[in-house]
């Protein structure tokens, strides 16, 4: 049985850039529906590093930070290179700090500059060392009520002791805990707290990074009584005369069909976990690992293409890349972990390729690594990340923790190798002992004297940022020496989809001639990448989803050609346990 229901704005999904949307159109005296396909909210928004890339932000301003904008125009002009799309690129270094400080001013959403938080392409023009990439304050998931065992929380893999988030200052502090004692108060800190929090609840309540992000947005909506429908399939858009004017939904097992005056907002993930995926990632195996939740399988892109909208193409990369061990439990069950910044750039650290050699300077960014991966993939992927004792006492290695944790369980799971000897070590890496010697004795040789010249680890102010600030000799070099001796093995992987639907400055929908589907808008990964696919620095997928999420509710409640904004329309339907008002 199809019901008709009606509200002003439509947004489809709730990461980040679906609820900018949603809570712009509302602050501007929108209604506003969010459904969400999952019984979870905050997509993939909610289990990422939570960093946003917005240049000229008000923080970095009022810190005396960098704040030039046309230093920024510079720097993405460099890295995008032809494809560079100057009206969104400029619509984005325009109105990035304006959605942020709307966002601050009107929702939860909290905000601090990274004072020294470098680009990921440091030697090209216009990059920074800091000020355009802000983090999230932490936020207590308490206060969420209810809606907290809705939020999408974190991989097991990034979470410490079955349940405890950390950001990273976090993090630093634990790897120093045994050196500073202003370290160890901080941990003892969280750890207490971690410790109240399991009493009552499934996982900790202090929220960082993305889940921080969303939880705060979250909370936003609940005060502002947007309703946020759970499971929640769209089956279909309502077009009529080539306006996009409401969607038929799936909710609870009836079939809602539920009018938008002012549009709908397509904000449904991407298509990284589509069945559709692998196709489109020559070169990645079957071993490849997306990060991408489940539920992002490219609704948005098929709901609009079925409207008329075009779906862009010649990316640089299709994905937004990272690295990729995995554990394989004796039940079959697996972990994934994405190894970003925790290990690859710390002193001690080197990868080599199905041959035993080096082929990439380990402290770039995640995105850069697997792009090295996959310029020879048949020699390169999988490839090993491999340490010597010192530095798996002092940092880990991908899931293996550092010292005091114990390791034993991952390394009888053949998720981490160990062995007494280089030699002995690439018996079980399955590459040539005599070569892999050789690689070490190299890098070590040039280590000691504190310089890669082969791949140039620790040259870029973003390779020292991610390495170890305290370390003696130099913050991402020293020898492997010290065995027993560590391997994990890494595979491709990716973190979420690039590719998506054209869309104007104001988040607009474009169809094949250029134009706009009326009330069509898409925002984060169903947008198509502005960064072409490539990856300018930290936060570069937040920064686009918050700012084009705000234009895309800011047009709607702006959109006077399709409907008067004084008709009365009709709340959408109570739910037991779908709708949280």
């Amino acid at each position: 049985m199809s019901t008709d229901y009606h509200t002003d704005l439509l947004v489809i999904g709730s990461g980040a850039g679906g609820l900018a949307a949603a809570l712009t159109a509302r602050e501007q005296g929108l209604e506003v529906l969010v459904v969400e396909k999952t019984g979870l909210f905050g997509g993939a928004s909610a289990i990422s590093g939570g960093a946003i890339w917005i240049p000229g932000n008000r923080q970095a301003r009022a810190a005396g930070l960098d704040s030039d904008l046309a230093a920024a125009r510079t720097y993405l002009e460099q890295v995008i290179g032809p494809d560079y799309d100057a009206a969104l690129i400029e619509a984005y270094l325009t109105h990035g700090a304006e959605a942020l400080a709307f966002l601050e001013s009107h929702t939860e959403l909290r905000l601090r500059v990274r004072p020294h938080s470098p680009d990921y392409h440091g030697e090209l023009a216009g990059a920074s060392d800091g000020g355009r990439v802000l983090e999230v304050e932490t936020y207590d998931g308490r206060a969420l009520g209810p809606l907290f065992e809705h939020l999408r929380p974190p991989p097991a893999s990034m979470l410490l002791f079955g349940g405890m988030m950390v950001n990273r200052v976090d993090v630093q502090h634990f790897l120093d805990a045994r050196r500073s004692w202003r370290s160890l108060r901080h941990c003892l800190g969280l750890l207490t707290r971690y410790a109240r929090d399991r009493l009552r609840h499934a996982r900790g309540t202090r929220l960082t990074v993305g889940n921080a992000l969303m939880a705060r947005l979250l909370a936003s909506t609940r005060q502002r009584n947007i309703p946020l429908w759970r499971h929640a399939a769209v089956d279909g858009l309502l077009v009529e005369d080539g306006v996009v004017t409401g969607a038929r939904i799936l909710h609870e097992g009836r079939l809602v069909q539920l009018s938008a005056r002012r549009g709908v907002v397509l904000a449904t993930g991407g298509f990284g976990a589509s069945p559709e995926a692998p196709a489109q990632r020559p070169g990645t195996g079957d071993d490849h690992r997306s990060m991408t939740p489940a539920g992002s399988t490219g609704d948005g892109l098929r709901l609009g293409e079925a409207a008329g909208a075009a779906i862009g193409s010649g990316l640089a990369s299709r994905f937004y890349w990272a690295p990729v061990s995995v554990l394989r439990r004796a039940d079959g069950s697996t972990e994934a972990f994405p190894h970003l910044v925790t290990d690859r750039a710390k002193p001690g650290m080197i990868a080599v390729d199905r041959q035993g050699r080096r082929f990439v300077n380990e402290a770039d960014s995640y995105h850069r690594f697997v792009t090295a991966m996959l310029a020879d993939p048949t020699r390169r992927s999988p490839c090993h990340l491999l340490c010597d004792s010192r530095a798996l006492a002092a940092y880990g290695l991908g899931l293996a923790r550092p010292a005091p944790a114990g390791n034993q369980a991952l390394i009888r799971a053949g998720y981490l190798l160990r062995a007494d000897s280089l030699e002995a070590l690439a018996t079980q890496m399955g590459v040539d002992p005599a070569t892999l010697a050789g690689t070490v004795a190299r890098y070590n040789a040039h280590a000691r004297e504190g310089r890669d010249p082969d791949f140039g680890k620790g040259d870029s102010s973003y390779n020292r940022a991610q390495g170890d600030p305290g370390h003696p000799v130099h913050p991402c070099l020293a020898a492997l020496e010290a065995p027993p001796f560590y391997a994990v093995r890494l595979h491709t992987g990716d973190l979420g989809s690039a590719a998506g639907m054209r869309t104007d400055a104001n988040a607009r929908v474009l169809d094949a001639r250029g134009e706009p589907v009326p009330g069509l808008y898409a925002a984060g990964n169903d947008m198509h990448s502005i960064m072409n696919g490539t990856y300018p620095g930290p936060g570069i997928t937040l920064g686009p989803a918050l700012t084009f999420g705000y234009l895309a509710g800011r047009h709607a409640a702006r959109r006077d050609e399709l409907r008067p904004l004084g008709q009365t329309v009709s709340a959408p339907p109570p739910s037991t346990s779908g709708e949280f008002v």
